[in-house]
């Protein structure tokens, strides 16, 4: 969790956007070595105590339509490395390959259990292993694919100075983004650019926010909110 020296840092971060935020954090090692702490520890807690409620759903998801239980998607998290998330499936399989890498409201690509498990946000329990394995955080930035990270700007890229997150304040807020990309697809946009434009700038505005601000407190804190 500790950042690399600033030399150290994949070139296209390095900035002087980036650099703000670098040295904000840098001031706040404790508080890095806090939050990879509470990462390992809750997420092989939740691995434990989870697990009937994994199982279930596994059953269902089989049961409901052909296809892996898991969908593993490639995404992009600290220092633009590219990881594949754990998400229960909720989607036909090859979804990716007849849509929009993002969702949209009444998406007809959604299985019958999917819909389900998405309004409660449960697709997202399996996480945990990305969590324990290092790949992601509790709290951070929402992973992106490729495709939009490419479309960061210079200060959204900030963001990849720590790894990825489960939730966010941006998450929260942004809980039923379906329907901001509904507004910009009513204005002629395609389902991405509508999302690059209209969604992804307001929720860096929080992701940015969360590292001028960090702290473990903030984390555990995001995570109630989240649950609630």
């Amino acid at each position: 969790m500790l950042l690399k020296k600033w030399e150290d840092i994949p070139e296209f971060m390095r900035n002087k956007e980036v650099k703000r935020y670098y040295d904000i954090l840098n001031q706040k090692r404790i508080s890095l070595i806090m939050k990879r702490i509470f990462d390992i520890v809750m997420s092989f807690l939740l691995c434990i105590i989870l697990s009937p409620i994994l199982i279930i759903i596994s059953i269902w998801i089989k049961i409901d339509s052909k296809g892996p239980i898991f969908y593993r998607q490639e995404r992009i998290t600290q220092y633009g490395k590219t990881f594949r998330i754990f998400k229960f499936r909720t989607m036909v399989v090859n979804a990716d390959q007849i849509g929009s890498l993002v969702t949209t409201q009444n998406d007809s690509r959604i299985t019958k259990v999917g819909e389900k498990i998405r309004k409660c946000r449960l697709d997202e329990i399996p996480q945990v292993f990305n969590i324990l394995k290092g790949d992601m955080s509790f709290v951070g930035t929402r992973p992106e694919v490729k495709k939009y990270v490419e479309a960061y700007t210079n200060e959204m890229k900030a963001t990849l100075l720590l790894p990825a997150g489960v939730t966010s304040l941006a998450s929260i807020r942004y809980r039923d983004e379906d329907e901001m990309i509904k507004q910009g697809t009513d204005k002629g946009k395609s389902v991405d650019d509508a999302y690059i434009e209209e969604v992804l700038p307001k929720k860096m505005k929080f992701n940015l926010e969360y590292l001028n601000h960090f702290n473990i407190t903030k984390d555990v804190s995001l995570c109630v909110k989240t649950i609630i």
